[in-house]
């Protein structure tokens, strides 16, 4: 009878060592396919040039903003000077052009007034001369008829030949002088013709000021075309000399003095310490009950099983064979079920690695409690 209540005992035991084991084990789930991870900052060339110093050394500590490589600066700086003479010489020439419009505007304005005036001239000698042809013709005539009536005379011995040969003579003069007056006519007439044509010419003015106008709006465009060129000439000066953009450890330093480097090459990669995760390949069927926020341990093989305390952060949205470089495809139509695993990142409470011992690609167990 004893044994048997020994036996009874050891059974009841053992249930309940197992119903506790289970209902430990049940509350909370954990993997082994998990490591840690980090953001790793890439630094490569933004120009190119022949490497002039490497400052750095691998696995060092810099700061954000540090100087890590230096390009041979010469030739971007001549790029720089000339840059600068050819903004110096665009607005010199659009300071020109500018100070032509006013100019060009003033001149136009006058030389509108004076062609008008000009033909106002040259008209009012068109009509004194119209004038005096007409008075010249009217003196022609009259000495042209004295001269008929005095020819019968003179023929009848009724006046003398002298008198006749004065008429004869004043005739003569009187057409001479209308020769003259309708000569000045013709002149005058060519004064009016050429002093409008003057004026149609200065009338051109306001287009001569809209080109005088538009050649100072190129000559701006090519100032802005100038500073452009010199700020961009300025700024590959200013990449000759490579910076870290964040704080961390130097790592993956593939540069070396004297190497000529290519425009976007990669230089070296900087590893930030301050801001690191874990990511954990969960099976699909532990994610039924973990969300995020819950608590989480994270032990890690490098230091025999260090724990940290962390939370669930987020869940992927695809699971890690998607984002694979090969997905994988079944196309013989042989489907066989592989259980995927979806990463979880999980993120350590802050103040727990204050050394940095914990690095990217460290392997971690993390354990997450679903209670």
């Amino acid at each position: 009878m004893a044994r048997a209540r020994w036996i009874v005992f050891g059974v009841v035991v053992a249930a309940i060592v197992a119903a506790l084991a289970w209902w430990h084990y049940s509350g909370r789930e954990s993997t082994d396919d998990a490591q840690i991870d980090g953001h790793i900052v890439p630094v490569s060339a933004r120009v190119g040039g022949t490497v002039e110093a490497v400052k750095v050394a691998d696995n060092q500590f810099v700061e954000a903003g540090t100087v890590v490589v230096q390009f041979d600066p010469r030739d971007y700086q001549l790029a720089v000077d000339h840059a600068r003479a050819d903004l110096a010489e665009a607005e010199a020439s659009a300071q020109a052009a500018r100070t032509t419009v006013p100019i060009t505007s003033t001149t136009a304005a006058s030389q509108v007034s004076g062609a008008e005036s000009d033909i106002g001239t040259a008209r009012a000698r068109l009509s004194s001369a119209r004038a005096r042809r007409q008075d010249a013709e009217a003196k022609a005539k009259k000495a042209d008829q004295d001269l008929v009536r005095l020819k019968t005379l003179v023929a009848k011995d009724e006046i003398s030949q002298q008198e006749y040969d004065a008429v004869v003579v004043a005739a003569e003069s009187a057409h001479a002088s209308l020769e003259a007056a309708q000569a000045a006519v013709r002149e005058g007439e060519a004064g009016v013709a050429a002093a409008g044509a003057h004026l149609a010419e200065a009338k051109t003015a306001p287009q001569q000021v809209g080109i005088m106008r538009a050649r100072a709006a190129s000559a701006e465009a090519k100032v802005v075309q100038a500073r452009a060129t010199l700020a961009q000439a300025m700024l590959d000066l200013d990449y000759a000399t490579v910076k870290t953009p964040a704080s961390g450890y130097v790592s993956k330093k593939t540069i070396e003095v004297g190497q000529v480097v290519q425009p976007g090459q990669p230089l070296l990669a900087i590893v930030p310490l301050d801001d690191i995760w874990v990511t954990a390949n969960f099976k699909e069927s532990q994610l039924r009950k973990i969300r995020p926020g819950q608590r989480a341990v994270v032990a890690v093989d490098a230091y025999g099983g260090r724990r940290y305390q962390a939370h669930v952060d987020s869940i992927s949205a695809a699971t890690g064979a998607r984002f694979s470089l090969l997905p994988p495809e079944n196309a013989s139509g042989n489907y066989v079920k592989v259980v995927q695993r979806v990463p979880v990142k999980i993120v350590i409470e802050k103040g727990q690695d204050s050394e940095h011992v914990l690095r990217p690609g460290m392997s971690v167990v993390p354990t997450v409690f679903l209670k």
